[in-house]
Order: C-alpha cells, then structure tokens, then sequence
C-alpha cells in the first residue's frame, strides 16, 4: 500500500471511509446507513446518505475549520449537540468535575487537553479518526493552548498510552474518549479512576458492544442497534431520543444530570424502563 506524507483516514457520517490528501477528499466509501436525524442538523447538513453529500460536508469542515490541514483550528466555545462527547467533557471542566482530557485530534493524534474550549474546538467538529499525520503548526497550537501531545513526530493514536501520560502528569480528574471496545477494557483495568465515555460505535458486533458498556461511564448510541440494546438495558440515565446518549454508572449519570441541573433549556425528567424510544432514529440501526 502507498504512504503518503499528508493522509487523513476518517470513518463518519454513516461510518462511511473518507479519505482526505493534501487538504482534498479524495475517497468516500459508501455510509453504512441510509439516514441520520442528527446529520441533517449539522452546521452544513446532510439531507440524505450519499457519497456526493458526505464529501461535500467534509469539504465545509476543511474550508470552516481547516480539518486534516496545518490550518486547524483547534478551539471553539459554541456547543454543537446537546449531549456530544466533548460537550459533556467541556461542561464537566467549567464545572470543576474534570481537569484532563485524552483525546484524537487531527493532525496530531492523541493529545492531553485542559481547556473546555480545546475539548469542543478538537472533538465537537471530528468523530472516528482512524489514521492522521503530524502538522507542526497544530502540535504548537495545542502546546500553546497547554495541551500535551502524545506522540509529535507520528501523531499515532493511543487512547491507552495517552491515558496513562495523564495520570503521570499528575492530573486527577481524567476523561477518555474510547472508540476501541477493548482499549476501553485495558484502562478500565489499569486505571479504573479514568472516566471512559465510549464513542464512534456504529457497526459493533455484540460482543464489542457487550465489552465497551461495561467498561465505559457514558457511551453514545450513534446508530448502533446492540449499543441501543445492551446499553439501554443497563443504563441508569438517557440523554436524548434519536441519538441518545447512555450512563452506565452512577459518575457518569451525576455528570449528565448536572450539566442539566445548570442548563437554562426546559428538560422533561421522568422514571421509566430504558431505552426509551420516539423521535427519528438512524436507519438502519447495525
């Protein structure tokens, strides 16, 4: 297989594989489903499941932000989706909960961030990165912003080793995201203080679901039908209809409900038997 020295893997909007080269889309596989309520209501929507739409959306990411280029922008203060990753992330900084992030970020890979608006800059904007390269310019901008970048010359991703970087580092109060079941597992096991909120999940078989549920605090559903199910099942709190977001454990439904508690939107709260359905769901669910 060729390398090449400015090659962006991404898998998003249907976990469809995109790849962007030289700050181009030059690939996109074909989505995995046929339509997300939540796509249609991104900054530049996508109205139906279609490679020509999904390289167009890339393309505004690239010309917004500079995504997959040495112009990316790596903080932001506006909240994207209610209940994101880096939303609940971001709110658990402001509110004292956290003090850390691990987190993937284009052009970069696994970086260490402090700041609620790198949280939101970085994750808000990029889902399921699979393979990126090093930009100096952005490595700089995250060290500026007092960031840590876990590996500078390859911006390889790992979730693990940049778990345990946080924890020399000495911070306390640390939150992960995980897209791999069993990276969610392996720091778990070593760090079982880390909250692990398990994202990306669109096609996991049961047994990955089965693994990263039970590993993780927080999981979001995307589209996945054996999240929906064995999340949902076990989880203490839901956060959202269509692309909910679940609480597995008690940390984790604290977190949510008191980024609620502080929220000024009018919230329906009532005991019932999870999942709860209604609303439009991705289709289908895999």
């Amino acid at each position: 297989m060729t390398e090449y020295q400015d090659e962006h893997i991404i898998e998003a909007i249907g976990r469809a594989r995109i790849v962007v080269r030289d700050g181009e889309v030059i690939e996109v596989g074909e989505p995995m489903i046929r339509d997300c309520p939540l796509a249609k209501r991104f900054a530049y929507p996508i109205p139906e499941m279609s490679r020509e739409h999904i390289a167009e959306n890339i393309r505004h990411r690239i010309r917004a932000f500079g995504m997959c280029t040495p112009d990316r922008q790596v903080e932001d203060d506006r909240e994207f989706v209610g209940f994101g990753a880096s939303e609940i992330i971001s709110f658990g900084m402001k509110a004292g909960i956290l003090d850390a992030a691990v987190l993937a970020c284009d052009g970069a890979g696994t970086v260490i961030v402090t700041k609620p608006s790198m949280v939101q800059g970085i994750g808000g904007r990029m889902s399921g990165l699979v393979r990126t390269v090093p930009y100096r310019s952005v490595i700089e901008r995250i060290e500026e912003g007092g960031g840590i970048v876990l590996d500078q010359n390859g911006a390889t991703m790992d979730q693990v080793e940049g778990a345990a970087r946080a924890v020399a580092e000495g911070f306390a109060h640390i939150a992960v995201t995980v897209a791999l079941p069993g990276d969610a597992e392996t720091i778990r096991g070593l760090f079982p203080d880390i909250l692990i909120i398990g994202v990306h999940v669109t096609g996991l078989s049961e047994a990955e679901a089965e693994m990263l549920v039970s590993a993780s605090d927080i999981v979001t559903a995307c589209a996945s039908g054996s999240i929906r199910r064995i999340a949902g099942e076990r989880a203490l709190l839901q956060a959202g209809v269509s692309v909910p977001v679940f609480a597995m454990t008690k940390r984790g439904k604290e977190l949510l409900i008191e980024k609620i508690r502080q929220s000024d939107e009018q919230v329906l709260i009532k005991p019932t038997k999870l999942p709860a359905g209604g609303g439009t769901l991705p289709e289908p669910l895999i």
